[in-house]
């Protein structure tokens, strides 16, 4: 992606070098209100089929049925083999949406990757979104929780509040949302970037309704302060 410069499109002043040293303070905030010992899910394969049922779907549901599907199908081997319409069934009983695709990506997934890779998730974005329903936002879920390696995943959560908080032109797209982030945020702490964003996002800068008089962001968030509003996020 061609690197972010300016922060010209933004609609309120601040020069770029300002907007890093909030943007710093901003993730050392987060980190210390939401600390996670352990970032990892699991396997990268895992983090992969995981993230296919997560779309769209409540986390409790999806942890609820990554634990059914790996309990019938515990390898990589035993997913590429099973029959489509099997796994479409079991995630059609459990209340998954997008049942019908998410069944023939799991299974074609690992067929793939079984067959092109070895039995080994490429540890590569450009070829993870070469599997079938893994996205940018997905790929970069495997890097991180399945890998480890630095890479900032830009879902519902993260595009809203990154744009609340001023990291993101309000009507950015999710993959400048990354640019900016990555550009603003230093990489050893990209890693951290989701998940304290996804539990901000759940607690206290909520899509309706946000908490922020409540919020340790406030003196730091251009949203707070009345300068971003929900509607021009919206028109994104």
């Amino acid at each position: 992606m061609e690197k972010v410069k300016s922060s010209d499109s933004f609609t309120f002043n601040e020069s770029w070098e300002e907007k890093k040293k909030r943007a710093l303070k901003i993730v050392k905030k987060l980190i210390e209100m939401y600390p996670r010992d352990r970032i990892l899910h699991g396997d990268p394969f895992f983090t992969l089929i995981r993230c296919i049922i997560s779309q769209r779907n409540r986390d409790e549901v999806t942890d609820r049925v990554s634990e059914l599907l790996f309990n019938r199908y515990p390898t990589i081997h035993a997913l590429a083999n099973a029959k489509i319409e099997d796994v479409q069934k079991l995630l059609r009983e459990n209340g998954v949406g997008l049942w019908k695709n998410k069944g023939k990506w799991i299974v074609e997934c690992s067929r793939i990757i079984l067959e092109r890779y070895n039995g080994k998730v490429p540890n590569m974005l450009e070829e993870l979104v070469k599997l079938p329903g893994i996205g940018r936002k997905c790929a970069n879920i495997v890097l991180a929780y399945g890998f480890g390696k630095q890479a900032i995943p830009v879902d519902t959560h993260v595009n809203r509040i990154s744009k609340r908080l001023g990291l993101a032109p309000p009507k950015a797209s999710p993959e400048k949302v990354e640019e900016y982030l990555k550009e603003l945020i230093p990489k050893e702490l990209w890693i951290y970037v989701n998940h304290a964003m996804v539990d901000h996002g759940k607690a206290i800068c909520r899509p309706i309704s946000p908490r922020c008089n409540e919020c340790p962001l406030k003196a730091l968030c251009p949203y707070a302060k009345g300068f971003i509003s929900d509607e021009e996020i919206r028109k994104t």
